[in-house]
């Protein structure tokens, strides 16, 4: 086709890395994941934005797996264009960059939703940063042919400092498989674990599960926002026309962290 690019030449185009974020303000004017409208934002503010406006976070009456009644769900299965899985990329990779700024040497996504997330945070972090992060995945089945084993992607080292990329913690339960999981493949350490939303619940003891996360195994959590951040940020705000948390949203938002939350 004339005046057709070879796809050789593609491989040749390596974008030059952008600078290192500020410390506490990755994203505050100019972005590549920046919103029409959404000027002097943070790049936590404008996740929380786009959760919305993707149908992932949402406001009304729901039951978690555990049977609690809650005014707030953060469903992430939500999320299903191929411009959504590069945005959420993005800000993967922007908690990653501002949090872990060295200190890693791989990325693992559980199988099944941190397949998507575990790729489009590399494919960001390499955009966006110039960061070239090899990153694997699990098999909810071990293989037992050709290549076999249990990971898809990079083969982890013995050594190899590992960041956990995950959607919503609840009860910590896939976190806990992956730590297993790791024992059989090879002895790394365990870096981080970055999550889209901390939703600052009590686990099984009077903390956090991601505190119990943090006690148990000394990991380093970094979640991109907390809902403690949502309800700053939507409180008797508007997106594109619309507020999603007003006064009495916000009080049965206050009584479930009080049912719920940490205790101390």
């Amino acid at each position: 086709m004339p005046g057709a690019v070879p796809v050789s030449a593609l491989w040749k185009v390596v974008p030059p890395p952008l600078p290192s974020p500020p410390k506490n303000d990755i994203i505050s004017q100019t972005s590549p994941i920046m919103g029409k409208g959404e000027d002097y934002m943070t790049y936590r503010e404008e996740f929380i934005h786009f959760m919305v406006r993707s149908g992932v976070l949402t406001f009304g009456d729901f039951t978690t797996k555990s049977g609690r009644k809650t005014p707030y769900f953060v469903n992430t299965g939500n999320y299903k264009t191929g411009a959504q899985a590069a945005r959420l990329g993005d800000y993967y990779a922007a908690c990653v960059q501002e949090r872990l700024p060295d200190g890693v040497d791989a990325l693992f996504g559980p199988a099944y939703k941190g397949i998507p997330l575990v790729v489009s945070a590399a494919s960001a972090l390499y955009r966006n940063y110039g960061r070239d992060l090899p990153y694997c995945f699990n098999r909810k089945e071990a293989k037992d042919h050709g290549e076999g084993g249990d990971m898809v992607g990079y083969k982890p080292q013995d050594g190899d400092r590992v960041a956990i990329i995950e959607d919503v913690v609840t009860a910590g339960t896939a976190v806990r498989e992956t730590i297993e999981l790791f024992k059989r493949v090879a002895d790394v350490k365990f870096a981080a674990l970055v999550v889209s939303v901390d939703r600052m619940e009590r686990g099984t003891r009077d903390c956090t599960t991601l505190d119990e996360l943090r006690q148990d195994y000394g990991i380093q959590v970094c979640p991109i926002v907390t809902i403690r951040d949502v309800m700053d940020c939507l409180h008797n705000r508007e997106v594109d026309g619309r507020v999603y948390i007003d006064d009495a949203m916000l009080g049965r938002m206050e009584d479930y962290l009080a049912q719920y939350g940490p205790r101390g």
